[in-house]
């Protein structure tokens, strides 16, 4: 009688060993045939197992199971393994406490990481608006505008090789020696009079620290957590937005009291507290893979999904640091009074406090893709709708600032989830290092060229606000065309 068959791919297993055949017809297990020991033959096809395959690529997978690493595995761009990334940790069979006081204790750790290192990205505006009509009062603003554009860089430039450096050995000693450079940095930087005093100690060393800590305090989170990932990250970003509000309000009210040196020596002093605990709670929950490596791999680009997703982060950020750096500045320029001025930025932060959180806790039941390209599109609404006409009226400059804050906060809480979708937990810092790497070119030139913009305009503000919303406006073309490429035009479905 003949039995059942399909076309499927098949691994032919006999005791260890398998043999692929692509497109054999596989049958049903026959019943076992029993040998006389004085036999001459040793096996037949009897003894065959038959397991059908979706992909022939599997055959490899089992025949040769530890030669291909994890991100060899997810340069797939099936529509198949795109529906299942989401889940791809789990399904890895890799455990996530999902919470727990260790866990907590790591997103609290997180928090004060980056609120030592994004809470002084967020202050760049602040220290733009100081130095500038201070001690390099004689510099052009473009020229100026290169001490925070190259910080961003070397925050974001850097992680290409602390993120892979995290995945092999660990967080430990790469926050220990980023706390040490962001608190000399803070402690310098009220010496500086010239403009490559400010390059060394602010760029530099304040960039470089900074990168050390960022890169681990937003990876560490997906040791811990994957179905709550969104709703935990955002958590910790917020540390980031608060530290936006107590840093220029320090700089802005105790350095008339106080002077710029004792103002700096102040968040130093914050810094040092806020680092001891980033090194005493961050403790990794997974231990290393096997193929976690300790050098970058620009091959990863080959993915559709997340290249479009780098294209997607690079425009984002290359605009996101323009309002910051330039929102106290606009703010003067257009005759607001002095506190509104010094306001405006901390409360752009406000609003990033809840712009970091929500979207994190919405991200896990909607879709982090779905929700991040819910945030662009309010972002774009806010600089067009808002900035643009309405930035020159009091009313309408707080209402920009909060709800720019609100919808550009996602831009550092949900790129690290949307990432850690397109891979296995081994490679997250690697792939997350990777993409923001690249994304630092955007930050290494965006504040200039909008400097250049500002100067070609004759100190206009209207060109540079067109370029930031046209920036947004593009870079949620490339979130959507992710999505695309992931789910197809299925508008309900969650990813």
């Amino acid at each position: 009688m003949l039995l059942p068959q399909t076309r499927l791919p098949c691994i032919i297993q006999h005791r260890n060993f398998y043999f692929s055949i692509a497109s054999m017809p596989c049958v049903a297990q026959p019943p076992p045939v029993h040998y006389s020991h004085h036999s001459k033959v040793r096996f037949s096809l009897a003894e065959f197992e038959l397991h059908p395959l979706q992909d022939p690529r599997d055959a490899w997978e089992l025949a040769f199971p530890n030669s291909t690493s994890c991100d060899q595995s997810i340069l797939s761009t099936s529509e198949s393994e795109s529906r299942n990334l989401i889940d791809k940790s789990t399904d890895d069979g890799i455990h996530f406490p999902e919470g727990g006081r260790r866990a907590w204790l790591a997103v609290f750790g997180s928090w004060s990481g980056l609120f030592a290192s994004l809470g002084l990205m967020n202050t760049v505006g602040a220290f733009q608006e100081y130095i500038s009509t201070h001690q390099l009062r004689g510099v052009d603003v473009a020229i100026t505008g290169w001490i925070f554009s190259l910080y961003a860089f070397m925050t974001f430039g850097v992680g290409l090789f602390v993120g892979p450096l995290f995945d092999k050995y660990g967080p430990r000693w790469l926050i220990l020696s980023g706390s040490v450079l962001v608190i000399l940095s803070m402690d310098l930087i009220g010496n500086c009079t010239e403009f490559w005093h400010f390059i060394i100690c602010f760029s530099l060393f304040g960039g470089i620290g900074s990168a050390l800590l960022f890169s681990p305090s937003v990876a560490i989170i997906g040791h811990y957590f994957s179905r709550r990932r969104g709703y935990a990250t955002g958590i910790a970003t917020t540390g980031g937005a608060f530290g936006g509000i107590l840093y220029p309000l320090i700089i802005q009210l105790l350095t008339p009291s106080i002077g710029f040196l004792w103002s700096t020596r102040l968040m130093a002093l914050i810094s040092l507290i806020l680092c001891g605990f980033a090194n005493i709670f961050m403790q990794p929950f997974q231990t290393p893979g096997p193929t976690a490596s300790a050098w970058p791999n620009l091959l990863i680009l080959r993915r559709p999904a997340f290249a479009l997703t780098v294209l997607g982060v690079f425009l984002l950020e290359f605009a996101l640091f323009v309002p910051l750096t330039y929102i106290t500045s606009y703010s003067k320029a257009n005759g607001y009074s002095t506190s509104i001025s010094s306001a405006v930025l901390p409360v752009l932060n406000v609003g990033s406090v809840f712009g970091r959180c929500l979207p994190g806790y919405f991200a896990d039941k909607y879709g982090r893709y779905n929700i991040a390209i819910l945030a662009i599109i309010f972002t774009v609404l806010a600089v067009f709708d808002v900035w643009l006409p309405g930035g020159d009226t009091t009313p309408g400059l707080i209402v920009f600032a909060l709800l720019f804050g609100l919808s550009s906060g996602s831009n550092i809480s949900l790129t690290p989830v949307c990432i850690g979708q397109l891979c296995c937990v081994e490679q997250y810092g690697r792939y997350y290092s990777t993409c923001f790497s690249i994304v630092s070119l955007g930050c290494l030139t965006g504040v200039p060229i909008a400097g250049m913009i500002l100067d070609a305009d004759g100190g206009n503000y209207r060109g540079l606000i067109l370029f930031v919303g046209s920036c947004y406006a593009v870079g949620l073309v490339a979130f959507i065309c992710v999505r695309l490429v992931a789910t197809g035009c299925k508008v309900k479905r969650k990813y």
